[in-house]
């Protein structure tokens, strides 16, 4: 099965990092052939194109047999790292999955999925990554608010990279069906190619493989945590087996700091997968996977064990990732639990943009000031001024908002005394775990409709961006600023569809 010939490929970006890591000539990607390859126009020898089968539990119900509907897997490769690379391009045309769906792409997800795989890499959270964007020179008919008002959209198509695409969702297809001895070879071949370093005679490998699954899903969703990413659509099938970000859909990043807030407009009534359930849903994820490899254990005993590593090691990490934007040394039960439930309470007192307020925070100065002269220092108009940059509208909730943030910060301030760390070692660890630069959707949005005006510039230009985006960067201070107003509602600049 290959993928559907475009009209007239036209590759408008890629990843100098990713083409490095699998040792392609960077000359290459400026010739037509690159183009065309990474298009789905034509194929290099070697490749074997597939689309592959996978269930999954959409919004919290059974849908059934998925699969790569508008996926599809040019093949591996060796990488110069030493190992083994998938290279799937995402928009290619129909595979035997795409049901009643044309299996192409749009641009404005296409790009948005590119720009987010290598922001996420850069941020330090894994993820998969993307090799290119290719214009495909055809038109697609999307609805993009699903209300029978349907367009013409340029076609595009983004080559993603990752070690596998497999999901939660491959596994469970086969149970549902019965298949399980097709189960068990799965799951022997993606210890075998995923996981080697697991021991393969070993009596627990099945429990253990399954642990670290478990782990590395906790770990990667405290890192969405701490980067203020909302995935969007969690399901099942979204979920990969490496614990890496997959699938950039209606994805956000929070602006205003609110633990409802969901950027898909698919979740707008339930919530579901709204940024503070991400945590949960990821343990009913694996729940649901561990159920799907039941057959196999056919005891509960080692199942329960991965999901309780998942809760331990998530809360371990979430405190830890806590303790590190804050400043603290290491994270103090007796204490830094309840400031950090108070802080939570603050944020959303009035509409707080939390990238600005943490990397405001960093900004604190402490050295030769004494515990005794914070009640005097620490003000509510103190407060306003630190937090000028992170606050919406003219000033906050006039309802004593700075005020009781001003008394939760002197408690925070004196906890940081206490680990008695200069301003330079504290600020250092707190600006390379909260960044400055993040890809808000309105800034994607800016480089869509440039894109579709046939300027790409702007691809580039937070491409560029993105690579660092905890330094400051000279030039680049209007990317580091809060939404402005008149992206609050603008079409893709607040909620997004599925549609793509």
């Amino acid at each position: 099965m290959n993928p559907t010939p475009t009209s007239n490929p036209v590759l408008i970006a890629h990843s100098r990092e990713v083409g490095e890591l699998l040792g392609i000539d960077p000359e290459w990607f400026a010739s037509e052939q690159a183009a065309r390859v990474l298009g789905g126009s034509e194929l290099l020898p070697g490749m074997q194109p597939f689309a592959a089968c996978y269930g999954g539990h959409q919004f919290g119900n059974w849908a059934g047999q998925l699969g790569d509907g508008r996926a599809i897997n040019l093949g591996e490769m060796i990488a110069t790292d030493g190992k083994h690379w998938t290279l799937q391009l995402k928009g290619p045309g129909r595979t035997p999955y795409s049901r009643s769906g044309d299996g192409l792409a749009v641009l404005r997800s296409s790009l948005r999925e590119f720009l987010c795989s290598e922001a996420m890499h850069h941020l330090g959270v894994p993820t998969t990554r993307a090799l290119s964007l290719v214009l495909s020179g055809d038109l697609v008919t999307r609805d993009m608010f699903y209300d029978g008002h349907p367009r013409k959209e340029p076609g595009a198509i983004v080559c993603r990279v990752a070690p596998t695409f497999t999901r939660f969702g491959n596994f469970e297809i086969l149970t549902a069906r019965q298949e399980i001895d097709n189960l068990r070879k799965l799951v022997d071949f993606t210890i075998a190619a995923d996981f080697p370093h697991l021991e393969l005679n070993s009596p627990d490998l099945y429990r253990d493989w399954f642990e670290e699954v478990c782990v590395r899903t906790a770990q990667m969703v405290v890192h969405w945590m701490r980067v203020g990413f909302v995935h969007g659509v969690m399901n099942t099938d979204n979920m990969s087996i490496l614990g890496q970000t997959i699938d950039y859909g209606p994805y956000g990043w929070m602006d205003g700091y609110e633990p409802n807030w969901t950027p898909n407009t698919t979740d707008a009534a339930g919530r579901r997968y709204a940024f503070g359930n991400q945590g949960e849903i990821a343990h009913w994820n694996l729940l649901q996977l561990a159920n799907a490899l039941w057959p196999l254990f056919e005891q509960e005993a080692p199942l329960q064990h991965g999901l309780n590593r998942y809760v331990d090691v998530y809360q371990a990490s979430f405190q830890t990732m806590m303790a590190n934007k804050l400043g603290f040394k290491h994270f103090e039960s007796e204490t830094d639990a309840e400031l950090i439930k108070e802080l939570d309470k603050i944020l959303q007192r009035t509409e707080t943009d939390m990238t600005l307020f943490y990397r405001s925070l960093s900004a604190i100065k402490l050295d030769g000031i004494q515990v005794g002269e914070l009640r005097d220092l620490v003000t509510p108009q103190w407060v306003g001024e630190l937090l000028r940059s992170a606050y919406y509208g003219s000033e906050p909730d006039p309802s004593g908002v700075l005020n009781d943030t001003a008394h939760w910060m002197q408690r925070y301030l004196r906890r940081l005394m206490q680990d008695g760390r200069c301003d330079s070692e504290r600020s250092e660890q707190m600006n390379s775990n909260n960044p400055l630069y993040v890809l808000r959707n309105y800034l994607a949005q800016q480089a869509i409709d440039a894109a579709e005006a046939g300027d790409y510039r702007e691809i580039e230009n937070l491409l560029e961006l993105l690579r660092k985006p905890y330094q400051e960067q000279a030039g680049k201070e209007a990317y580091c600023k809060r939404r402005p107003d008149w992206a609050r509602h603008k079409a893709g600049c607040s909620m997004l569809s599925c549609s793509s």
